[in-house]
C-alpha cells in the first residue's frame, strides 16, 4: 500500500473508532450535548415554510446592537446517522455552544436545515436552506438589535463546510443553482473540525458516514459534476474574502495544511489551530479544554 493509502486508511480507522464511542473519558459526545440542559430564552423563528426551515435566536443580556454568530450543526449532511439519536446530528447538539456564545455577549442564530434523507435535502436544497437561514438575519435585525456589520458563521463538521461556503456565496455565478442575489456578507468564519475540500474527503465518506454522502450531496462525482464542486467546495472557491479561524482535530487533521496554503496563497487571512489528537466534539463543548481557544477566536472576529 502507498504512503497516501496508508494515511487514508489510518484516518478512516480513527474516524470509525471515534464514531463507535459515545464519549471519551474527558469529553461529551453528540448525544450528551443534545441532551445537555441549557439556559432558557431561545426563540424559535421560521425562515421558510418547511418544517426544518427554522432557527433558534438567543439574545445577550447586554445592550445592542449585538454581534451575531450563525451556528450550523454537522452530522454528515444526513437526517439520520446510523443508529444515533437523530438529535445528535441536528440543531440540538449545538445548543450548549450557542448558549455559551450568548453568555459571552454574542447573539446566536442556531439554524436547522434539510439534509440527505429529508424531502428536498441534498443539492440544491441543503445549500439553499442554509443561505436562506443566514439571509433572514436582515429581517430579524431591526426588532432584535442585531449588528449586520458583525456577523460570522460558525459550524462544526459538515456544518463547518457550510459555514465556509456561506462566506463564498457572493462569488457564485448567476447561472448557479445556489446563486442568491445580494447575499448577507459575513465578517468572518469559524470552522470547527470540518471538511474544507470535498474532493479530498470522498475517501472518508463511507467509513465515517456509512454511505456516499458527498457524492449524494453534490449529485455526482467530481468527474460527473465538476462545476458543482467548484461552487460548493470551500477550497475551490477561495479567496473567501473574510478572516477565518480554522480548527481541526483528528477527524480532519489532514485538511489543515493544504487549506492554510491554499487560503493564504489566495490572499485570505486564516488562523489555523491544528489539534491532531483532539476528539471531534470538543470543539463545540463549552466544558472541554479546547473551548477557550474557540471562544477566543470568536471574540477576535466579533468583539472589540
Amino acid at each position: 500500500m502507498s504512503r497516501r493509502g496508508t494515511f487514508v486508511k489510518t484516518q478512516c480507522l480513527l474516524a470509525i473508532a471515534f464514531l463507535s464511542c459515545a464519549v471519551s473519558a474527558q469529553n461529551r459526545g453528540p448525544v450528551d450535548l443534545a441532551n445537555a440542559p441549557v439556559a432558557p430564552g431561545a426563540r424559535r423563528i421560521a425562515y421558510g415554510s418547511g418544517a426544518l426551515q427554522f432557527g433558534e435566536l438567543r439574545l445577550p443580556s447586554t445592550k445592542g446592537p449585538h454581534p451575531v454568530a450563525i451556528v450550523i450543526h454537522g452530522g454528515c449532511w444526513l437526517a439520520r446517522l446510523g443508529t444515533l439519536d437523530p438529535r445528535a446530528v441536528a440543531i440540538d447538539n449545538m445548543r450548549p455552544m450557542a448558549a455559551a456564545l450568548n453568555e459571552a455577549g454574542i447573539a446566536t442564530w442556531n439554524i436547522e436545515y434539510r439534509r440527505l434523507g429529508d424531502e428536498g435535502g441534498g443539492w440544491p436544497g441543503t445549500f439553499r436552506d442554509v443561505a436562506a437561514g443566514a439571509d433572514v438575519i436582515r429581517t430579524l435585525a431591526p426588532d432584535h438589535s442585531l449588528d449586520l456589520k458583525r456577523v460570522i458563521s460558525i459550524g462544526h463538521s459538515a456544518g463547518a463546510h457550510l459555514a465556509l461556503w456561506l462566506a463564498a456565496r457572493p462569488k457564485l455565478p448567476a447561472t448557479s443553482d445556489l446563486f442568491t442575489r445580494d447575499p448577507l456578507r459575513l465578517s468572518g468564519v469559524v470552522s470547527l473540525d470540518g471538511p474544507a475540500d470535498l474532493k479530498a474527503t470522498i475517501p472518508l465518506q463511507r467509513p465515517v458516514c456509512g454511505g456516499p454522502v458527498i457524492t449524494d450531496l453534490i449529485g455526482g462525482t467530481p468527474e460527473e459534476r465538476p462545476q458543482r464542486y467548484r461552487e460548493a467546495s470551500p477550497i475551490e472557491v477561495l479567496p473567501l474574502g473574510v478572516p477565518q479561524a480554522f480548527f481541526t482535530g483528528r477527524m480532519f487533521a489532514a485538511h489543515a495544511a493544504p487549506y492554510e496554503i491554499a487560503a493564504k496563497r489566495a490572499g485570505d487571512v486564516v488562523q489555523i489551530s491544528a489539534l491532531p489528537t483532539a476528539d471531534h466534539f470538543v470543539f463545540i463543548d463549552p466544558k472541554s479544554d479546547v473551548w477557550p481557544q474557540v471562544i477566543a477566536s470568536v471574540r477576535r472576529l466579533l468583539l472589540p
